[in-house]
């Protein structure tokens, strides 16, 4: 065991005029109770033990500064819409975004409608980032010290803006060309009781997200306090944990196509708008902010932003006016509601907590201890009289209260699996209609905006492949499949286009039979033939591998996990691979490169063979690899946050944070798990403090 270190908190009162912060009169302060303490171990994991629950959440905020102190605080400064302030033009954009949607307005409002407890404890929060902060103002970067102190509205106002303003409602999304609604991928299963050897169900949690982007950074925790051990992760910043399991309950998320925004195509007249068959004024707001020059001078700038009936209105990339609707903005609970789902002892109360639709969006699936599962297409969707997925996911017609939601769709009549006699439950960022199989939801029982029909991603086929079928799994079954890199594209195409290509005289087409009949149809580092079967399609499916029409047999939900399937045309898929061969040998210098010679997990001065692909070749451990750069591409996407847990006795839980668990300078857990991506491992999350005690690194003492 490493040495332990105490560090006592000084309770010190942070002054708001200080710091210039606006919101004086939410700025938590020191208080000098006695918290808790936090065990952590030798990967950087935060083992939070709090006197009460306040105190829990103390100690996760104080967690969160210590290992990503600079993230949080330039991601709250952001939210409040001062980044241009702190940080300068650059940021301008973004301000702007945040101000004309009053995002901290209405984190304000939000925060005054917390029970007096949750408040406490969001108080007690961004109490531990402050003084964490204040503690050690040496592992703080300067320039995000003007953020400090921060307060509990700041809190909400990063929960406000990541989900209803980035995931549901992003500037990219809603003022440029149709948003595509296809996720980029996450994993999820929760496996009954009875289809596992032991009589245990299981839950995989498997999000993947970009990994560079500050607000998707995962962070692994785990939150102790009088009637509660919840461990999982969260994104940086949230007070609460996203993916939890506990003795009891555990679930996931992943993200679906809900449609939480509406964009409102206006039609201008006379200085205003028109609506139901009449002129309608703009209301006018005059927004002010400030931007920091490279002198260090602030300058005053100023904007008048509009709204219409159905929100605020912008100018999209081609000129034309469009009214902004995001559903759920009065609904102020998705940190309490995910916090009462963690804290969950049974199906029935977190069916009750989920019930209260305050989390904008995410399928949630769930397992437990007494067996159950669920799947849950959840979100906060507009409720409509007419129109398909397609029609609310384009600019609407703004010129009539009829286009205007007629309230909300309830629980109760979202798509949702519970029990099912197949034994299992799925989510890979697919429409609901395949979470079990067979399938036992129908797209005809539902409004037609619900969701999308298909087509079903070959990453989401490959997951209901590894889990169909009546037989029983271990859980060193479920490890092993989760970790599997095959591609079901090449167990589908592959035979086809090598009986297709034999007999064809051209050298390169020589070649390529040979590398592809001795590839393993996997991406693992040793894997050759991979880099040339991963060309061919996407020459064959476009750049995201999302084309099917090269296939002789379309998707279809009537065969959803065996289709699309064969070669249109075959003489065409074969001049595809001649092509393949020469791009893959200017890319990768041969065709039968190994895979993870050029395919690397490469943080600092850890430097490993790479394993996965991209999951719309079917595969289901997904990397989504960034383009060649001096000889090697690394991952823009994908594996990040992993557990695989079994409500046996006692419980068996497995996991790991690709990156690691910091993003501080100088931290040794920025990439101490990459070596165990490499080497498709997966590590034993210490749940009880005698675990904790045998691999601890060192101690905080929250007093």
């Amino acid at each position: 065991m490493n040495k332990s270190r105490t560090r006592p908190i000084v309770a010190i009162l942070l002054s708001a005029l200080a710091f210039s912060i606006p919101v004086a009169s939410h700025a938590a302060t020191s208080k000098s109770l006695e918290h808790g303490e936090i065990l952590w171990d030798t990967f950087g994991v935060p083992h939070i033990y709090g006197k009460d629950e306040a105190g829990t959440f103390y100690g996760f905020g104080w967690a969160q500064a210590h290992s990503y102190g600079n993230i949080v605080l330039k991601l709250y400064g952001t939210a409040r819409g001062r980044a241009a302030e702190y940080w300068g033009k650059s940021e301008e954009e973004s301000d702007r975004w945040v101000l004309a949607n009053g995002v901290y307005d209405r984190a304000k409002a939000w925060y005054a409608a917390q029970s007096p407890s949750f408040r406490k404890d969001i108080d007690a929060f961004a109490q531990g980032i402050n003084d964490y902060a204040t503690k050690h103002p040496n592992d703080i970067s300067d320039d995000v010290k003007v953020v400090l102190p921060v307060s509990g509205v700041d809190v909400i106002a990063h929960s406000l803006r990541l989900m209803n303003y980035v995931y549901i409602a992003s500037e990219t999304k809603m003022l440029g060309e149709p948003p595509e609604r296809k996720a980029g991928g996450s994993n999820t299963w929760a496996i009954a009781s009875t289809r596992m050897t032991d009589g245990h169900a299981v839950l995989l949690a498997n999000p993947h997200l970009p990994w560079s982007y500050p607000f998707f950074r995962y962070y692994e925790a785990q939150m102790n306090g009088p009637g509660f051990s919840i461990y999982g992760a969260t994104q940086v910043g949230l007070p609460v944990l996203r993916f939890a399991f506990s003795k009891d309950v555990a679930f996931s998320n992943t993200v679906n196509t809900i449609l939480g925004a509406i964009r409102y195509r206006l039609t201008p007249d006379e200085g205003g708008y028109r609506f139901d068959g009449k002129t309608r004024k703009f209301s006018v707001k005059t927004i002010h902010y400030k931007v920091k020059s490279t002198d260090g001078t602030l300058l005053d700038q100023s904007f008048e932003q509009r709204y219409a009936v159905q929100g605020p209105v912008f100018k999209q990339t081609d000129g034309s006016l469009m009214a902004l609707y995001v559903a759920g903005l009065d609904r102020p609970g998705m940190l309490r509601q995910y916090w009462d789902m963690g804290r969950s002892h049974n199906f029935a109360e977190f069916q009750a907590a989920t019930k209260k639709l305050q989390i904008p969006m995410f399928n949630i699936v769930y397992a437990d201890h007494d067996g159950h599962i669920m799947y849950l297409d959840n979100g906060i969707l507009p409720k409509h009289s007419e129109g398909d997925f397609n029609f609310w996911n384009a600019p609407v017609n703004g010129e009539t209260s009829e286009t205007l939601p007629k309230g909300i769709v309830s629980y109760e009549d979202l798509p949702k699996v519970i029990d099912p006699s197949s034994g299992f439950v799925q989510n890979a960022n697919d429409p609901p209609w395949v979470s079990t199989y067979p399938r036992i939801l129908h797209p005809e029982a539902y409004p037609a905006y619900i969701s999308l029909t298909g087509p079903m991603s070959l990453r989401a086929q490959m997951s209901v492949t590894m889990l169909a079928g009546t037989e029983k799994l271990s859980y060193e079954d479920v490890v092993k499949r989760k970790l599997d890199t095959h591609s079901l594209l090449a167990q589908r195409i592959l035979p086809q286009l090598m009986a297709a290509a034999t007999g064809d005289p051209r050298k390169n087409i020589v070649d390529a039979i040979r590398v592809l009949k001795e590839w393993d149809q996997a991406d693992n580092a040793d894997s050759r033939g991979a880099l040339l079967f991963e060309t061919w399609a996407r020459l064959m499916m476009g750049p995201k591998f999302t084309d099917f029409s090269n296939f002789a047999r379309p998707w279809s939900l009537d065969d959803p996990i065996h289709t699309p399937d064969g070669l249109k045309d075959a003489t065409h898929a074969v001049n595809l691979l001649d092509q393949a061969v020469v791009e893959t040998r200017k890319l990768y210098g041969a065709i039968d490169t190994p895979f993870g010679n050029v395919s690397r997990f490469h943080i600092g001065k850890i430097n490993l063979p790479g394993n996965g692909g991209f999951g719309n070749t079917g595969i289901f451990r997904t990397i989504t690899w960034g383009p060649m750069k001096d000889g090697q591409r690394t991952p823009f996407h994908g594996e990040t946050w992993v557990s695989i847990v079994s409500f046996s006795s006692p419980m068996r839980a497995k996991g790991l944070l690709s990156y690691g668990n910091s993003g501080q300078p100088g931290s040794p857990h920025q990439s101490d798990q990459l070596s165990y991506l490499s080497s498709k491992t997966l590590r034993d999350l210490w749940l009880t403090r005698t675990e904790q005690e045998a691999h601890l690194e060192s101690v905080d003492s929250l007093k």
